[in-house]
């Protein structure tokens, strides 16, 4: 997968101002403001040290939340983090490509490290286009004049087509980061000889990008996919069954009510292979009621997959040889529903397979178990690498094989 592209190994840092797109997207506390979670900002302290010890001037972008979300904040606090994980003093800057931004990038020394505005304030990076047309966006065509070399260490958000990911590499010197470069090898290895039956798990909000990586999966042979949480309500509604106002108005919040149209086609082609939820967890005023959905509808939030879902599931994971898992299969924040998350990520723990876990709230349950030693592979992007081992290419890894 690293074929044609540079890494840090090939270039020389000293002096030079180098731009680094990281991915330190992370929930916030609603109420505080307070970053909850940092782990996505620990997987870049290795390239963010060599950096610093190669004397270069280090110049982050990254983004927060999408527009509209509640999450949708700047990137001070991340700044600060930040600063703290790697033990050098991070700049926060309020502007993006400004001409103040540009004055203070020529003013950096050696080894500076200066974090600019959440990227996602600048309307461009929330469209995917293809990297020709990212290119010639306003923010690639400044802060290009104002940098010497570019880095992509977001492998996290390496499957969206935005102008930090994929148009710089079209006119700069570009090469992936120590993250970017060691989930591509990681990958590389499950992909090259992956262990029959392959399973994926698939839960978690991002229905859409799930259901678009289930359909190449089946048609390149993957045997099972295993859905819950949002996914597997959008497969549910898709056959027919009411899933209840309070689920299917989360969908319409998520704008993803052409989605169940997505499963519908693909539980028309390959229903034998998609295995859903046969019972759920209904929240019922704080409480955990479990119901068959066959009872369904009820005016109530379906919050978690049921026991004899996970039974079932477990016995799929029991026999396969390759598993990927994205995504909670309930809401997992909330005590009474994350037993379905934490149920699956032991049993693909317990399991002979190669495994590997992807987003953040999987990611956390395994820790949280001290299992983390017994997956195979711990993916910092849940989005990226389900695309990857399904078999599409990362728009980001494609543009750093572009010639300069």
């Amino acid at each position: 997968m690293l074929t044609n592209i540079k890494t840090m190994d090939d270039v020389d840092f000293y002096g030079k101002r180098t731009l680094v797109r990281i991915d330190i997207n992370t929930p916030i506390d609603l109420k505080t403001g307070e970053l909850l979670d940092d782990r996505r900002f620990k997987s870049h302290r290795e390239t963010l040290r060599e950096l610093i010890e190669k004397n270069a001037k280090i110049i982050l972008l990254a983004h927060q939340g999408r527009p509209g979300d509640a999450d949708f904040t700047t990137m001070e606090k991340h700044a600060k983090r930040l600063s703290e994980i790697i033990d050098h003093d991070i700049r926060y800057i309020d502007s993006i490509f400004s001409s103040c931004v540009i004055e203070e990038i020529k003013n950096m020394k050696n080894s500076d490290i200066m974090l600019l505005e959440n990227v996602r304030f600048y309307s461009e990076e929330v469209l995917n286009r293809p990297p020709d047309a990212q290119s010639k966006t306003f923010l690639v065509q400044r802060l290009s004049k104002a940098i010497d070399i570019y880095v992509n260490d977001a492998f996290a958000t390496a499957h969206r087509s935005q102008p930090s990911m994929v148009g710089f590499p079209l006119v700069m010197e570009s090469v992936a980061g120590r993250l970017m470069e060691k989930e591509l090898r990681s990958i590389d290895k499950i992909m090259r000889n992956p262990k029959k039956p392959m399973a994926f798990v698939l839960g978690g909000t991002k229905a859409d990008d799930s259901l678009r990586a289930s359909r190449l999966a089946l048609e390149n042979g993957t045997e099972y996919i295993l859905a819950g949480g949002v996914v597997g309500n959008i497969f549910l509604a898709a056959k027919g069954y009411r899933i209840g106002e309070p689920s299917i108005e989360f969908i319409r919040g998520k704008k993803m009510v052409d989605q169940i149209d997505v499963a519908k086609d693909l539980l028309n082609d390959y229903g034998d292979r998609i295995i859903l939820p046969i019972d759920l967890a209904l929240d019922n005023h704080g409480e955990r009621m479990e119901i068959p959905v066959s009872e369904l509808p009820k005016n109530l939030r379906i919050s978690d997959i049921g026991k004899e879902t996970v039974n079932r599931f477990k016995e799929i994971i029991k026999k396969c040889g390759t598993i990927f898992a994205k995504g909670a299969l309930g809401i997992f924040e909330e005590k009474n529903f994350s037993y379905g998350t934490v149920e699956i990520v032991k049993a693909i723990a317990d399991s002979e397979a190669f495994s590997v876990i992807g987003g953040g709230h999987l990611v956390a349950s395994a820790r949280e178990l001290s299992i983390e030693d017994k997956i195979t592979h711990i993916s910092s992007g849940g989005g990226a690498c389900i695309s990857l081992l399904a078999g599409y290419k990362l728009p980001a890894v494609e543009a750093l094989r572009q010639k300069q």
